[in-house]
Protein backbone atom coordinates (compact mmCIF):
# COMPACT_ATOMS: atom_id res chain seq x y z
CA UNK A 1 0.00 0.00 0.00
CA UNK A 2 2.87 2.38 0.77
CA UNK A 3 4.36 1.76 -2.67
CA UNK A 4 1.01 2.25 -4.41
CA UNK A 5 0.33 5.40 -2.41
CA UNK A 6 3.76 6.88 -3.25
CA UNK A 7 3.22 6.10 -6.92
CA UNK A 8 -0.22 7.71 -6.86
CA UNK A 9 1.09 10.85 -5.14
CA UNK A 10 3.95 11.10 -7.62
CA UNK A 11 1.48 10.86 -10.50
CA UNK A 12 -0.67 13.61 -8.94
CA UNK A 13 2.40 15.79 -8.30
CA UNK A 14 3.66 15.30 -11.85
CA UNK A 15 0.24 16.00 -13.36
CA UNK A 16 -0.15 19.26 -11.40
CA UNK A 17 3.40 20.29 -12.30
CA UNK A 18 2.67 19.72 -15.98
CA UNK A 19 -0.54 21.76 -15.74
CA UNK A 20 1.25 24.65 -14.02
CA UNK A 21 4.11 24.60 -16.54
CA UNK A 22 1.65 24.60 -19.44
CA UNK A 23 -0.15 27.54 -17.82
CA UNK A 24 3.11 29.53 -17.49
CA UNK A 25 3.94 28.88 -21.11
CA UNK A 26 0.45 29.94 -22.16
CA UNK A 27 0.78 33.17 -20.19
CA UNK A 28 4.17 33.87 -21.71
CA UNK A 29 2.70 33.32 -25.16
CA UNK A 30 -0.22 35.63 -24.36
CA UNK A 31 2.26 38.42 -23.49
CA UNK A 32 3.46 38.29 -27.09
CA UNK A 33 0.02 38.83 -28.62
CA UNK A 34 -0.33 42.65 -28.25
CA UNK A 35 3.22 43.27 -29.50
CA UNK A 36 2.79 40.96 -32.49
CA UNK A 37 -0.49 42.71 -33.30
CA UNK A 38 1.10 46.19 -32.93
CA UNK A 39 4.04 45.29 -35.17
CA UNK A 40 1.72 43.79 -37.77
CA UNK A 41 -0.50 46.89 -37.77
CA UNK A 42 2.29 49.52 -37.55
CA UNK A 43 5.55 48.00 -38.81
CA UNK A 44 7.17 51.39 -39.34
CA UNK A 45 6.49 52.75 -35.88
CA UNK A 46 8.47 52.30 -32.68
CA UNK A 47 7.17 49.61 -30.34
CA UNK A 48 5.44 50.88 -27.21
CA UNK A 49 6.93 50.43 -23.73
CA UNK A 50 5.53 47.20 -22.26
CA UNK A 51 5.07 48.63 -18.79
CA UNK A 52 6.19 47.44 -15.39
CA UNK A 53 6.44 43.70 -14.77
CA UNK A 54 6.18 42.64 -18.38
CA UNK A 55 9.29 40.81 -19.55
CA UNK A 56 9.58 41.40 -23.30
CA UNK A 57 12.25 41.56 -25.99
CA UNK A 58 11.66 43.07 -29.45
CA UNK A 59 14.22 43.26 -32.26
CA UNK A 60 13.44 44.95 -35.60
CA UNK A 61 14.56 43.72 -39.03
CA UNK A 62 17.69 45.93 -38.90
CA UNK A 63 18.86 44.19 -35.75
CA UNK A 64 18.05 47.07 -33.41
CA UNK A 65 16.59 46.02 -30.05
CA UNK A 66 13.62 48.30 -29.48
CA UNK A 67 12.45 46.75 -26.20
CA UNK A 68 14.38 44.62 -23.72
CA UNK A 69 13.07 44.01 -20.21
CA UNK A 70 14.24 40.39 -19.97
CA UNK A 71 16.54 39.30 -17.11
CA UNK A 72 20.18 39.14 -18.07
CA UNK A 73 20.44 35.35 -18.02
CA UNK A 74 17.29 34.93 -20.12
CA UNK A 75 18.63 37.55 -22.55
CA UNK A 76 21.83 35.53 -22.95
CA UNK A 77 19.83 32.33 -23.52
CA UNK A 78 17.78 33.73 -26.43
CA UNK A 79 20.85 35.32 -28.05
CA UNK A 80 22.02 31.79 -28.86
CA UNK A 81 18.67 30.64 -30.30
CA UNK A 82 17.40 31.08 -33.81
CA UNK A 83 14.23 33.21 -34.09
CA UNK A 84 11.24 30.85 -34.12
CA UNK A 85 7.74 30.34 -32.81
CA UNK A 86 8.39 28.23 -29.71
CA UNK A 87 8.15 28.01 -25.91
CA UNK A 88 10.62 26.58 -23.43
CA UNK A 89 11.50 26.67 -19.73
CA UNK A 90 14.77 28.24 -18.64
CA UNK A 91 16.45 28.09 -15.24
CA UNK A 92 19.13 30.68 -14.46
CA UNK A 93 22.20 30.48 -12.24
CA UNK A 94 20.15 31.43 -9.19
CA UNK A 95 17.77 28.48 -9.77
CA UNK A 96 14.95 30.78 -10.88
CA UNK A 97 12.66 29.36 -13.54
CA UNK A 98 11.14 31.27 -16.47
CA UNK A 99 8.68 30.21 -19.11
CA UNK A 100 9.96 31.75 -22.36
CA UNK A 101 7.90 32.21 -25.57
CA UNK A 102 9.19 33.38 -28.93
CA UNK A 103 7.57 34.48 -32.20
CA UNK A 104 8.51 36.12 -35.51
CA UNK A 105 6.56 38.74 -37.46
CA UNK A 106 7.13 39.13 -41.19
CA UNK A 107 6.59 42.65 -42.62
CA UNK A 108 7.49 44.49 -45.82
CA UNK A 109 10.69 45.75 -44.26
CA UNK A 110 11.78 42.38 -42.93
CA UNK A 111 11.29 39.94 -40.03
CA UNK A 112 10.79 41.05 -36.45
CA UNK A 113 11.82 38.86 -33.50
CA UNK A 114 9.73 38.93 -30.34
CA UNK A 115 10.43 37.12 -27.05
CA UNK A 116 8.55 37.17 -23.74
CA UNK A 117 9.23 35.58 -20.37
CA UNK A 118 7.14 34.69 -17.33
CA UNK A 119 8.61 33.98 -13.90
CA UNK A 120 7.65 30.53 -12.57
CA UNK A 121 8.43 31.47 -8.96
CA UNK A 122 4.75 31.50 -7.98
CA UNK A 123 4.18 28.16 -9.67
CA UNK A 124 7.16 26.61 -7.92
CA UNK A 125 5.97 27.97 -4.60
CA UNK A 126 2.56 26.42 -5.23
CA UNK A 127 4.17 23.11 -6.17
CA UNK A 128 6.27 23.12 -3.01
CA UNK A 129 3.12 23.71 -0.98
CA UNK A 130 1.33 20.95 -2.87
CA UNK A 131 4.24 18.57 -2.18
CA UNK A 132 3.96 19.22 1.56
CA UNK A 133 0.21 18.69 1.47
CA UNK A 134 0.59 15.46 -0.52
CA UNK A 135 3.29 14.19 1.86
CA UNK A 136 1.15 14.87 4.94
CA UNK A 137 -1.94 13.44 3.25
CA UNK A 138 0.01 10.35 2.20
CA UNK A 139 1.25 9.72 5.72
CA UNK A 140 -2.25 10.19 7.14
CA UNK A 141 -3.78 7.90 4.50
CA UNK A 142 -1.12 5.24 5.03
CA UNK A 143 -1.61 5.35 8.80
CA UNK A 144 -5.37 5.17 8.38
CA UNK A 145 -5.06 2.28 5.96
CA UNK A 146 -2.72 0.45 8.34
CA UNK A 147 -5.18 0.82 11.22
CA UNK A 148 -8.13 -0.18 9.03
CA UNK A 149 -6.20 -3.17 7.68
CA UNK A 150 -5.29 -4.29 11.19
CA UNK A 151 -8.92 -4.00 12.31
CA UNK A 152 -10.28 -5.80 9.25
CA UNK A 153 -7.62 -8.50 9.43
CA UNK A 154 -8.35 -9.04 13.12
CA UNK A 155 -12.07 -9.36 12.41
CA UNK A 156 -11.49 -11.60 9.40
CA UNK A 157 -9.09 -13.86 11.30
CA UNK A 158 -11.25 -14.11 14.40
CA UNK A 159 -12.83 -17.37 13.14
CA UNK A 160 -9.32 -18.72 12.57
CA UNK A 161 -8.42 -17.85 16.17
CA UNK A 162 -11.53 -19.70 17.34
CA UNK A 163 -10.55 -22.70 15.22
CA UNK A 164 -7.05 -22.69 16.72
CA UNK A 165 -8.35 -22.46 20.30
CA UNK A 166 -10.84 -25.22 19.67
CA UNK A 167 -8.12 -27.37 18.13
CA UNK A 168 -6.07 -26.94 21.31
CA UNK A 169 -8.94 -28.57 23.23
CA UNK A 170 -8.86 -31.76 21.16
CA UNK A 171 -6.44 -33.48 23.51
CA UNK A 172 -8.91 -33.02 26.38
CA UNK A 173 -12.05 -33.78 24.37
CA UNK A 174 -11.55 -36.43 21.67
CA UNK A 175 -15.08 -35.87 20.38
CA UNK A 176 -14.67 -32.10 19.88
CA UNK A 177 -15.16 -30.57 16.43
CA UNK A 178 -14.16 -27.25 14.94
CA UNK A 179 -16.80 -24.48 15.09
CA UNK A 180 -18.48 -23.63 11.78
CA UNK A 181 -19.47 -19.97 11.51
CA UNK A 182 -22.83 -18.79 10.16
CA UNK A 183 -21.22 -17.11 7.15
CA UNK A 184 -20.81 -19.34 4.11
CA UNK A 185 -17.24 -18.26 3.43
CA UNK A 186 -13.83 -19.90 3.00
CA UNK A 187 -13.30 -20.20 6.77
CA UNK A 188 -16.58 -22.10 7.21
CA UNK A 189 -15.72 -24.33 4.26
CA UNK A 190 -12.28 -24.98 5.80
CA UNK A 191 -13.87 -25.85 9.16
CA UNK A 192 -16.29 -28.27 7.50
CA UNK A 193 -13.48 -29.90 5.52
CA UNK A 194 -11.34 -30.27 8.63
CA UNK A 195 -14.29 -31.68 10.61
CA UNK A 196 -14.83 -34.27 7.87
CA UNK A 197 -11.12 -35.07 7.95
CA UNK A 198 -11.20 -35.40 11.75
CA UNK A 199 -14.20 -37.69 11.60
CA UNK A 200 -12.50 -39.88 8.99
CA UNK A 201 -9.25 -39.96 10.96
CA UNK A 202 -11.03 -40.81 14.21
CA UNK A 203 -13.02 -43.56 12.52
CA UNK A 204 -9.83 -44.96 11.02
CA UNK A 205 -8.10 -44.81 14.39
CA UNK A 206 -11.00 -46.57 16.07
CA UNK A 207 -10.94 -49.26 13.37
CA UNK A 208 -7.24 -49.76 13.87
CA UNK A 209 -7.64 -49.97 17.63
CA UNK A 210 -10.48 -52.43 17.22
CA UNK A 211 -8.49 -54.47 14.72
CA UNK A 212 -5.48 -54.65 17.02
CA UNK A 213 -7.72 -55.66 19.91
CA UNK A 214 -9.54 -58.27 17.85
CA UNK A 215 -6.32 -59.57 16.32
CA UNK A 216 -4.76 -59.92 19.77
CA UNK A 217 -7.84 -61.80 20.96
CA UNK A 218 -7.86 -64.06 17.91
CA UNK A 219 -4.15 -64.76 18.10
CA UNK A 220 -4.20 -65.56 21.81
CA UNK A 221 -6.19 -68.79 21.43
CA UNK A 222 -4.15 -70.48 18.67
CA UNK A 223 -0.89 -69.33 20.29
CA UNK A 224 -1.96 -70.79 23.63
CA UNK A 225 -3.00 -73.99 21.89
CA UNK A 226 0.30 -74.13 20.00
CA UNK A 227 2.27 -73.64 23.22
CA UNK A 228 0.33 -76.44 24.92
CA UNK A 229 0.81 -78.76 21.95
CA UNK A 230 4.56 -78.13 21.94
CA UNK A 231 4.76 -78.78 25.69
CA UNK A 232 2.88 -82.05 25.22
CA UNK A 233 5.19 -82.93 22.36
CA UNK A 234 8.16 -82.56 24.71
CA UNK A 235 6.48 -85.02 27.07
CA UNK A 236 5.93 -87.54 24.25
CA UNK A 237 9.49 -87.77 22.95
CA UNK A 238 9.54 -91.45 23.82
CA UNK A 239 6.24 -92.19 22.09
CA UNK A 240 6.54 -91.75 18.33
CA UNK A 241 2.80 -92.04 17.63
CA UNK A 242 1.83 -89.53 20.34
CA UNK A 243 4.62 -87.17 19.25
CA UNK A 244 3.41 -87.34 15.63
CA UNK A 245 -0.13 -86.50 16.75
CA UNK A 246 1.07 -83.47 18.75
CA UNK A 247 3.21 -82.26 15.83
CA UNK A 248 0.23 -82.59 13.47
CA UNK A 249 -1.95 -80.61 15.89
CA UNK A 250 0.78 -77.95 16.18
CA UNK A 251 1.00 -77.80 12.40
CA UNK A 252 -2.75 -77.14 12.21
CA UNK A 253 -2.37 -74.30 14.72
CA UNK A 254 0.50 -72.83 12.69
CA UNK A 255 -1.61 -73.02 9.52
CA UNK A 256 -4.42 -71.17 11.27
CA UNK A 257 -2.00 -68.48 12.45
CA UNK A 258 -0.55 -68.20 8.93
CA UNK A 259 -4.01 -67.82 7.40
CA UNK A 260 -4.95 -65.20 9.98
CA UNK A 261 -1.76 -63.20 9.35
CA UNK A 262 -2.17 -63.44 5.57
CA UNK A 263 -5.75 -62.20 5.73
CA UNK A 264 -4.78 -59.30 8.00
CA UNK A 265 -1.97 -58.29 5.65
CA UNK A 266 -4.28 -58.49 2.65
CA UNK A 267 -6.92 -56.35 4.36
CA UNK A 268 -4.30 -53.77 5.29
CA UNK A 269 -2.96 -53.70 1.73
CA UNK A 270 -6.43 -53.17 0.29
CA UNK A 271 -7.09 -50.25 2.64
CA UNK A 272 -3.74 -48.50 2.15
CA UNK A 273 -2.91 -49.19 -1.51
CA UNK A 274 -4.64 -46.61 -3.72
CA UNK A 275 -3.21 -47.97 -6.99
CA UNK A 276 -5.62 -49.40 -9.55
CA UNK A 277 -5.18 -52.76 -11.32
CA UNK A 278 -7.22 -53.63 -14.39
CA UNK A 279 -7.92 -57.23 -15.33
CA UNK A 280 -9.80 -58.54 -18.34
CA UNK A 281 -12.90 -60.66 -17.84
CA UNK A 282 -11.25 -63.64 -19.56
CA UNK A 283 -8.52 -63.74 -16.90
CA UNK A 284 -11.12 -63.53 -14.13
CA UNK A 285 -12.96 -66.48 -15.67
CA UNK A 286 -9.73 -68.50 -15.49
CA UNK A 287 -9.33 -67.59 -11.80
CA UNK A 288 -12.97 -68.53 -11.20
CA UNK A 289 -12.46 -71.96 -12.74
CA UNK A 290 -9.31 -72.51 -10.66
CA UNK A 291 -11.28 -71.74 -7.51
CA UNK A 292 -13.99 -74.21 -8.57
CA UNK A 293 -11.37 -76.94 -8.95
CA UNK A 294 -9.94 -76.22 -5.50
CA UNK A 295 -13.41 -76.21 -3.96
CA UNK A 296 -14.18 -79.60 -5.49
CA UNK A 297 -11.05 -81.00 -3.87
CA UNK A 298 -12.24 -79.65 -0.51
CA UNK A 299 -15.63 -81.22 -1.06
CA UNK A 300 -14.35 -84.74 -1.60
CA UNK A 301 -14.36 -85.51 2.12
CA UNK A 302 -18.01 -84.45 2.39
CA UNK A 303 -19.11 -85.98 -0.90
CA UNK A 304 -20.27 -82.44 -1.70
CA UNK A 305 -21.31 -81.28 -5.16
CA UNK A 306 -19.83 -78.07 -6.55
CA UNK A 307 -21.71 -76.79 -9.58
CA UNK A 308 -20.96 -73.69 -11.59
CA UNK A 309 -22.20 -71.59 -14.50
CA UNK A 310 -20.32 -68.95 -16.52
CA UNK A 311 -22.03 -66.40 -18.78
CA UNK A 312 -19.32 -63.99 -19.94
CA UNK A 313 -19.78 -62.80 -23.51
CA UNK A 314 -17.05 -60.13 -23.73
CA UNK A 315 -13.81 -61.41 -22.22
CA UNK A 316 -11.92 -58.19 -23.08
CA UNK A 317 -13.93 -56.02 -20.66
CA UNK A 318 -11.72 -54.82 -17.80
CA UNK A 319 -12.52 -54.67 -14.09
CA UNK A 320 -10.67 -52.77 -11.34
CA UNK A 321 -9.07 -55.62 -9.42
CA UNK A 322 -6.20 -58.02 -9.82
CA UNK A 323 -6.54 -61.62 -10.86
CA UNK A 324 -5.09 -62.92 -7.58
CA UNK A 325 -7.46 -60.72 -5.54
CA UNK A 326 -10.43 -62.08 -7.47
CA UNK A 327 -9.19 -65.63 -6.95
CA UNK A 328 -8.84 -65.00 -3.22
CA UNK A 329 -12.37 -63.56 -3.15
CA UNK A 330 -13.87 -66.63 -4.86
CA UNK A 331 -11.77 -69.01 -2.74
CA UNK A 332 -13.03 -67.40 0.48
CA UNK A 333 -16.67 -67.61 -0.58
CA UNK A 334 -16.39 -71.21 -1.72
CA UNK A 335 -14.41 -72.34 1.34
CA UNK A 336 -16.99 -70.73 3.64
CA UNK A 337 -19.77 -72.43 1.74
CA UNK A 338 -17.98 -75.81 1.84
CA UNK A 339 -17.45 -75.45 5.60
CA UNK A 340 -21.14 -74.65 6.14
CA UNK A 341 -22.79 -77.43 4.18
CA UNK A 342 -23.45 -80.90 5.56
CA UNK A 343 -22.38 -84.17 4.00
CA UNK A 344 -23.80 -84.54 0.48
CA UNK A 345 -24.45 -80.78 0.44
CA UNK A 346 -24.25 -78.59 -2.65
CA UNK A 347 -22.58 -75.33 -3.62
CA UNK A 348 -23.55 -73.48 -6.80
CA UNK A 349 -21.33 -70.67 -8.12
CA UNK A 350 -22.32 -68.50 -11.08
CA UNK A 351 -20.39 -65.79 -12.89
CA UNK A 352 -22.61 -63.57 -15.04
CA UNK A 353 -21.67 -60.55 -17.14
CA UNK A 354 -24.05 -57.85 -18.33
CA UNK A 355 -23.55 -54.48 -19.99
CA UNK A 356 -22.61 -52.70 -16.76
CA UNK A 357 -21.08 -55.19 -14.34
CA UNK A 358 -19.78 -58.64 -13.52
CA UNK A 359 -21.88 -60.50 -10.92
CA UNK A 360 -20.63 -63.43 -8.85
CA UNK A 361 -23.11 -65.52 -6.83
CA UNK A 362 -22.27 -68.35 -4.44
CA UNK A 363 -25.28 -70.29 -3.13
CA UNK A 364 -24.95 -73.13 -0.63
CA UNK A 365 -27.31 -75.56 1.07
CA UNK A 366 -26.01 -74.79 4.55
CA UNK A 367 -27.99 -73.54 7.57
CA UNK A 368 -27.72 -69.87 6.60
CA UNK A 369 -26.99 -67.05 9.06
CA UNK A 370 -28.97 -65.45 11.88
CA UNK A 371 -30.81 -62.44 10.48
CA UNK A 372 -29.46 -60.13 13.18
CA UNK A 373 -25.91 -61.07 12.23
CA UNK A 374 -26.18 -60.34 8.49
CA UNK A 375 -25.71 -56.51 8.86
CA UNK A 376 -22.33 -57.04 10.57
CA UNK A 377 -21.23 -60.18 8.74
CA UNK A 378 -18.60 -58.26 6.75
CA UNK A 379 -16.96 -56.77 9.87
CA UNK A 380 -13.56 -58.11 10.88
CA UNK A 381 -13.51 -61.03 13.30
CA UNK A 382 -17.31 -61.11 13.37
CA UNK A 383 -18.82 -64.52 14.03
CA UNK A 384 -22.33 -65.32 15.25
CA UNK A 385 -22.77 -67.39 18.36
CA UNK A 386 -24.17 -70.21 16.26
CA UNK A 387 -21.63 -69.55 13.52
CA UNK A 388 -21.74 -71.57 10.37
CA UNK A 389 -18.00 -72.02 10.88
CA UNK A 390 -17.99 -72.57 14.60
CA UNK A 391 -16.69 -76.08 14.19
CA UNK A 392 -14.05 -75.15 11.67
CA UNK A 393 -12.19 -72.55 13.69
CA UNK A 394 -12.74 -69.69 11.24
CA UNK A 395 -11.12 -66.37 12.12
CA UNK A 396 -14.01 -64.18 10.95
CA UNK A 397 -11.83 -62.49 8.30
CA UNK A 398 -13.04 -64.30 5.18
CA UNK A 399 -16.13 -62.20 4.50
CA UNK A 400 -14.32 -59.05 5.62
CA UNK A 401 -11.69 -59.73 2.98
CA UNK A 402 -14.37 -60.39 0.34
CA UNK A 403 -16.05 -57.09 1.16
CA UNK A 404 -12.74 -55.19 1.12
CA UNK A 405 -11.77 -56.59 -2.30
CA UNK A 406 -15.19 -55.73 -3.74
CA UNK A 407 -15.15 -52.18 -2.36
CA UNK A 408 -11.59 -51.62 -3.60
CA UNK A 409 -12.85 -52.51 -7.08
CA UNK A 410 -15.74 -50.00 -6.67
CA UNK A 411 -18.17 -52.88 -6.34
CA UNK A 412 -20.48 -54.28 -3.68
CA UNK A 413 -20.87 -57.44 -1.61
CA UNK A 414 -24.14 -58.64 -0.09
CA UNK A 415 -25.55 -61.80 1.45
CA UNK A 416 -29.03 -63.13 2.18
CA UNK A 417 -30.67 -66.24 3.56
CA UNK A 418 -32.67 -68.34 1.14
CA UNK A 419 -35.04 -71.25 1.63
CA UNK A 420 -32.19 -73.67 1.02
CA UNK A 421 -29.21 -71.91 2.55
CA UNK A 422 -27.16 -68.72 2.07
CA UNK A 423 -26.48 -66.71 -1.08
CA UNK A 424 -23.57 -64.26 -1.35
CA UNK A 425 -23.57 -61.79 -4.26
CA UNK A 426 -20.58 -59.72 -5.38
CA UNK A 427 -20.90 -57.14 -8.16
CA UNK A 428 -17.94 -55.54 -9.97
CA UNK A 429 -18.59 -52.59 -12.31
CA UNK A 430 -16.71 -52.51 -15.58
CA UNK A 431 -13.99 -49.92 -16.12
Amino acid sequence: MAILLVLALLVVRGSVEQIVTDADRSLATSDLVPFVADITANPDEKVDDPGTGVLIYVRDPSGEVQVDTLPHDVRKAIDHREPATETFVFRDDEERSFAVAGDTVSTASGTWTVWSARSAAASELALHGLSRVLLIAGIVLLAGFAVASWVLASVALKPVTLLRRKAEEFSADPEATLPVGPARDEISALAETLNTFLATTRASTEREKQMVSDAAHELRTPLAALKTQLELAHADFGNAAALAAQVSAAEASVNRLTSLASNLLELNRLETDASQTHTAAGVLVDEFMGSIDRARLLGVSKAARVEFAVAVANESTSYALGAQAFGRLVDNLLSNAMAAIATDGEVIATLHQDAMQLRLEVHDTGPGMPENFIPIAFDRFSRPDDSRTATTGGSGLGLALVHAIAVAAHGTAALENTESGLRVTVTLPKM
